[in-house]
């Protein structure tokens, strides 16, 4: 089957909530365009207000079907793409999410089918970040209850019916979920780096090559953790150089003497010694010849 005949599928097994929402099939075109539509709302923004959308994603022998469905039918469209005779989905890939901070979390299942060689990525929003909720699908594929388990500490969902709400990865004192885009990674402000952490930061005094950068989510150490206010200010970036034409000299540099003509000495260099007059050897033949050695009897 085809990703296209994937999600045609699977939309027809689950059917629509909303007759006058009904799935309006057009032409794929592109591998990554829009196969189906739902009015003028696609992909997870439709699936969060109660209808199924599907789409196909990647492209070439990558392609795949992607289809998203509300959270209150996730169970159901999980156990259709697995006992369908047609996907027959008999193998649990991987389960995650996606922090689409004020649009809430993607739950995202990848399914595949061993027999067919065919897979089916499913997606459901989920709005609530507070407190995400989602029915589990652990009794349809027993090894998703560690991918289950390790989304709640991530991400924060809860699953339910049944769930389970042991740790897997962080420890019991752990606070926050670190795939949040909210969480602060404080590793570097909150205690001191191994090693040399930029050039000049090692404590041997020399003069750093370029200005280290936080990356995204790290704390200013000398706003936030235990040196807050007592780390001295940030340096002040270098000013740019100004922009001029190519081959204009900066104003705070004297100018080059001026280049003469190939062969001509500068005038700031003393000439240099001429070369001996004794023509070069160019021939072994140019040897003067060695005096014979003298005997006794001569």
């Amino acid at each position: 089957m085809t990703p296209d005949e994937i999600g045609a599928r699977l939309s027809s097994l689950l059917g629509q909530p909303r007759p006058e929402r009904s799935v309006v099939d057009e032409p794929s075109g592109d591998a990554g365009a829009v196969t189906g539509t739902i009015g003028t709302e696609t992909g997870t923004a439709a699936a969060a207000q109660g209808a199924v959308a599907r789409t196909v994603s990647g492209g070439g022998p990558f392609a795949r079907a992607t289809v998203d469905v509300p959270v209150g039918r996730w169970r159901a469209a999980v156990q259709a793409a697995r006992d369908d005779a047609e996907l027959g989905m008999d193998f649990f890939d991987w389960l995650s999410a996606v922090d689409e901070q004020d649009g809430g979390f993607d739950l995202v299942v990848h399914l595949w089918s061993v027999r067919k060689r065919h897979g089916v990525l499913l997606r459901a929003r989920l709005a609530d970040r507070e407190a995400p909720l989602a029915p589990s699908i652990v009794d349809l594929y027993p090894g998703a209850a560690w991918h289950e388990r390790e989304t709640r500490e991530m991400f924060g969902i809860t699953f339910t019916d049944p769930g389970d709400d042991r740790p897997l990865l962080l420890p019991d004192e752990f606070e926050g979920h670190p795939l949040r885009k909210e969480f602060v990674l404080a590793t570097r402000a909150a205690k001191p780096w191994p090693g040399a952490k930029e050039p000049g930061e090692s404590g041997h005094g020399g003069p750093a090559k370029r200005q280290p950068m936080r990356a995204m989510g790290v704390p200013d150490p000398r706003e936030w953790g235990p040196n807050a206010g007592a780390l001295p200010p940030e340096p002040e970036a270098r000013p740019p150089r100004a922009a001029g034409a190519p081959g204009t000299p900066r104003a705070d540099r004297p100018p080059r003497a001026s280049a003469g003509s190939p062969g001509t000495p500068r005038a700031d260099r003393p000439p240099r010694a001429s070369a001996a007059a004794d023509p070069p050897r160019t021939s072994a033949t140019d040897d003067p010849p060695s005096t014979p050695p003298t005997t006794e009897s001569e």
